[in-house]
């Protein structure tokens, strides 16, 4: 199942929404850090969308784990972004850049992610691009 990720994790590098979405089951449970579970791949395409417009990032220094049985998987990685376009409710965009450590989370069904919960250290974030 580590593929499954692996794939996931590239199309994310490579700009490719469609190509993470073909990673993912229909109802997919997409947890997102400091905010609200979306279900279904429409709202996980919604919020790459979003994230596009606001952020553009790369993830490095990646490292995938699975259980044996490969019904769960978790990352951990460095986000290397730029932020682009205001957040709402987040300090003003000026093209800032950004490292962070991050981690996600994976179930899997089927060789598809039908759960991605998603973690950084917000603070971080944001006393980095208040800088």
């Amino acid at each position: 199942m580590s593929d499954t990720i692996t794939r996931y994790f590239a199309a994310f590098n490579a700009g490719d929404t469609q190509g993470m979405i073909d990673c993912l089951s229909d109802d997919v449970a997409h947890h997102v850090n400091e905010g609200n579970i979306r279900v279904g791949k429409e709202k996980f395409a919604e919020f790459c969308d979003h994230m596009s417009r606001c952020y553009r990032e790369e993830l490095t220094d990646m490292v995938v784990f699975s259980t044996p049985d490969s019904s769960r998987a978790a990352a951990e990685y460095i986000v290397n972004g730029t932020y682009l376009e205001t957040d709402a409710g987040l300090p003003e965009a000026r093209g800032q850049t950004y490292r962070l450590p991050a981690g996600s989370f994976f179930d899997l069904k089927d060789g598809k992610i039908s759960r991605v919960t998603t973690y950084y250290n917000l603070s971080d974030w944001m006393a980095q691009v208040s800088a």
